[in-house]
């Protein structure tokens, strides 16, 4: 892993839907956006982190505290373009697509994501944590099965795998919106056209098992709040206060 230039994009659009302006929205004391920035960064894996954008306050406001932007295109229609365009202005091996409204991330989910490249045949990585009860039948929260090697098999808003038998089982994955890419494979995802099982499930990454791309999945060390309601917000503002009053 060592050897792999490795780059982090935080992709930071201002004109989000659910909740407006979220990206710096105010949390404990810094712009969520920040937060996110600081896990990344000091995690110490990737050279540069960056945020990248097509919003000039955006840019302003990250520049005020000392975080590398990139300008991107308005006309991005994902996140995944945004790094994309990024990959076009930074050299890199790697790139790590880190979700702008995910402000409690610290920098240990960055070594399970990142060590599945010291594997060769690792294209494409993310994250997945085990799922908690009241998200089993969440449709908000995507479950995850994967081969025994990690592979992804599939991922899904239904529950799966299915207890067919009521057994008990209580073995589901939640999936966390992180990837990370092998520059070849992020310029094949952007290239791809849309599959059905992504306009069905209205998740981008099945884009990628439906072509024949595999997606690697690596324990994450904890899971997260990503932020789309005045709740979350209220929520997410609650651990990272007590992240700093416990001096973490």
């Amino acid at each position: 892993m060592s050897r792999l230039r490795i780059a982090g994009v935080i992709p930071a659009r201002l004109a989000s839907t659910r909740l407006e302006r979220k990206v710096l929205r105010g949390l404990a004391g810094r712009p969520m956006v920040e937060w996110v920035w600081r896990a990344a960064a000091g995690s110490g894996l990737m050279d540069p982190v960056v945020v990248a954008t097509d919003s000039d306050e955006v840019a302003e406001v990250c520049r005020d505290r000392g975080i590398p932007v990139a300008m991107t295109s308005p006309l991005c229609a994902s996140g995944s373009d945004r790094v994309r365009e990024v990959a076009r202005q930074i050299e890199s091996d790697v790139y790590v697509n880190i979700q702008g409204d995910e402000p409690t991330l610290t920098a240990e989910f960055f070594p399970p994501l990142l060590g599945l490249f010291e594997r060769p045949e690792v294209q494409v990585a993310t994250l997945a944590v085990r799922c908690p009860a009241s998200d089993v039948h969440n449709p908000n929260a995507v479950k995850v099965v994967t081969a025994l090697d990690g592979r992804a098999l599939y991922f899904s808003r239904a529950t799966i795998p299915f207890d067919r038998d009521s057994s008990g089982f209580s073995g589901y994955r939640k999936h966390l919106g992180i990837y990370a890419y092998r520059r070849a494979a992020l310029e094949k995802f952007a290239e791809l056209p849309g599959g059905w099982l992504e306009s069905i499930e209205k998740l981008e990454q099945l884009r990628l098992l439906e072509a024949g791309m595999n997606i690697y999945v690596a324990n994450a060390p904890a899971d997260t709040i990503g932020v789309d309601t005045e709740e979350d917000l209220q929520r997410a503002e609650s651990v990272l206060f007590s992240r700093e009053a416990s001096g973490e």
